[in-house]
């Protein structure tokens, strides 16, 4: 990705930002099952995801995905009994999401709802028994309490909420451009503002998260209402899905990060670390 100079300026995501990002995705949405949303890096990662949630949802639950892109993890929670509900501030996201439901006959409902806005998600008190949010969508939202407060009031009381959130401290990308003296691209996930960053011509703006950051800000919009039960990183060792050509160019060495990333994920300290890392929260 190559990134612009963002400007100064609020800390908060504009409505500006947030159509220029919703253009982004639209942009990407017919190749989006591709490398680029869905290479060899993106679908370990995934493969975690789902391992996470597998863990705690129960048979033919009501699930929520957050973000959803052209629905690839709907298609994966439906095809297991489960009833889902795709959002995504994308419209052509969501109408890929909607085709996949039409052409499969699986139980998806794709609406067009960004995660900065569930507040507005037409459902009943506590429906959703577990909401996911894969690969970042929860970056791009310019309140996160204001996201914990919505789903604290669609989720039931011992229900879940998983999210891959890309996280600040990426030791793979800062030597990656610093190798190639790209400081600013280096400072990118640093900045304490909402940042540009180009995607196939388009700009998706993002904010970038430590994990106790992200906590914070989620508990502040939902005093009371969460408790964090699992955190660990996403591709520490292994590098990012970017850099999937010099992954795959030694897969013996992948497989040993891929080891170390499964040993020491989930250790403190080296949980902050890495190009994602995943948070699962409980519903008090």
């Amino acid at each position: 990705m190559s990134t612009a100079t963002a400007p100064a300026g609020s800390a908060v995501i504009d409505d500006e930002q947030l159509a220029a990002t919703a253009a982004a995705f639209d942009g990407v949405a017919p190749t989006y099952d591709g490398p680029q949303g869905n290479n060899v890096l993106i679908q370990r990662m995934r493969d975690i995801v789902h391992a996470r949630i597998d863990a705690l949802v129960t048979p033919r639950s009501t699930v929520l995905d957050i973000g959803c892109g052209t629905g690839l993890d709907a298609q994966h929670y439906a095809e297991r009994g489960h009833r889902v509900i795709a959002t995504d501030w994308s419209p052509a996201m969501v109408a890929r999401a909607a085709e996949r439901a039409a052409t499969t006959g699986l139980p998806i409902d794709a609406r067009r709802v960004g995660a900065h806005e569930l507040d507005r998600l037409d459902v009943e008190r506590g429906s959703i028994d577990l909401a996911w949010s894969n690969f970042g969508p929860l970056n791009c939202v310019p309140d996160l309490g204001a996201t914990a407060a919505a789903l604290a009031r669609h989720v039931r009381p011992g229900g879940h909420v998983v999210a891959s959130v890309i996280g600040r401290w990426c030791p793979w990308e800062v030597v990656h451009y610093a190798r190639r003296r790209r400081w600013q691209r280096v400072a990118v996930r640093f900045l304490r503002r909402p940042t540009p960053v180009g995607m196939a011509g388009g700009t998706i703006w993002t904010r970038y998260h430590t994990p106790g950051e992200f906590t914070r800000e989620w508990r502040r919009g939902a005093p009371g209402e969460w408790d964090v039960v699992g955190l660990e990183t996403l591709s520490l060792f292994v590098p990012p899905p970017y850099l999937e050509a010099q992954a795959l160019a030694r897969p013996d060495r992948l497989v040993r990060q891929a080891r170390w990333d499964d040993r020491v994920g989930a250790w403190p300290v080296v949980r902050a670390f890495g190009d994602h890392f995943l948070v699962t929260l409980r519903r008090r």
